[in-house]
């Protein structure tokens, strides 16, 4: 499982997750159904009906069986065929899921080939992907990502989710830059603090941190000061100044303009309407 900083790393993340469906179907393939060695910018995702097939991945071997649904992450040499002359019925997709400047399963390591927990509704949700993939309208559009995420999030449910090693360096940096912020939100935060809180050139520090979080430094800051500034107006009885200083902001007015242009809603305006 992944350690509690490596889930709220990964959480700011997927703030801005790109989720995008490139081909669904259900096929039965032939017995010369197979591919040596490819290696897919893309995520392929399988959910066997019936028959036999070998699925490598990097240097496994995988035999998925009926009721099975398989994962083929981007990135990763793949080969696979049919097995004694009974060639796969399945459900299956191909995608790519960005968190970052990477796709997700760059980010983290997973099983590949789980039992699906209920696999009539796994069948449900695939053959309604499949509908909406098939149709040309912005609802169809929206509606093929949802079932997507659906299934994906399904798969992720059941599985123990790690960081992969080669990305831990990247992933305990960003941690980092996360505690710096949410510990210093009371406070002005400036972008070289931050650069040299990870020991990068300012000039480099913007590029990377932009790459990663999908945002500029100081835009972030001001996210998480909002997300703050909601969060303790909507479960306390602190004033809106006392809620400013707690978010870095010396004069009320300010706060409550800034707060405004994030929200399209006033302090108090938003606390009478989300206050628990």
């Amino acid at each position: 499982m992944t350690k509690p900083n490596e889930q709220s790393a990964l959480s700011d993340l997927l703030q801005k997750l790109q989720i995008e469906l490139i081909v669904a179907a259900k096929t039965q393939v032939s017995n010369g159904w197979g591919e040596t060695d490819s290696v897919p910018d893309h995520n392929k995702l399988y959910f066997v009906v019936d028959g036999e097939g070998w699925i490598r991945v990097g240097g496994d071997d995988y035999y998925p069986r009926p009721g099975q649904l398989f994962l083929a992450p981007s990135h990763a040499k793949v080969s696979f065929s049919a097995l004694n002359n009974r060639p796969y019925l399945k459900y299956w997709c191909h995608f790519t899921v960005t968190a970052g400047p990477f796709d997700l399963f760059q980010w983290i390591g997973v099983p590949l080939c789980i039992d699906a927990d209920d696999a009539g509704r796994m069948a449900l949700l695939f053959e309604e992907m499949i509908g909406w993939h098939a149709q040309h309208s912005v609802i169809a559009r929206l509606r093929e990502k949802a079932l997507l995420l659906d299934i994906v999030c399904l798969f992720l449910g059941s599985v123990p989710i790690r960081v992969l090693q080669h990305r831990s360096e990247d992933m305990n940096r960003l941690n980092v830059i996360q505690h710096f912020v949410d510990s210093r939100l009371h406070t002005a935060i400036s972008v070289d603090r931050m650069a040299e809180e990870v020991h990068l050139h300012p000039n480099y520090f913007i590029a990377y941190f932009k790459k990663h979080f999908g945002v500029p430094p100081l835009k972030y800051v001001n996210r998480k000061r909002a997300d703050r500034a909601k969060q303790l107006l909507a479960t306390t009885s602190l004033s809106v100044k006392e809620i400013a200083d707690r978010t870095g902001f010396k004069e009320t007015s300010h706060f409550a303009k800034f707060f405004r242009k994030e929200t399209s809603l006033t302090p108090s305006e938003y606390r009478a309407a989300y206050m628990t």
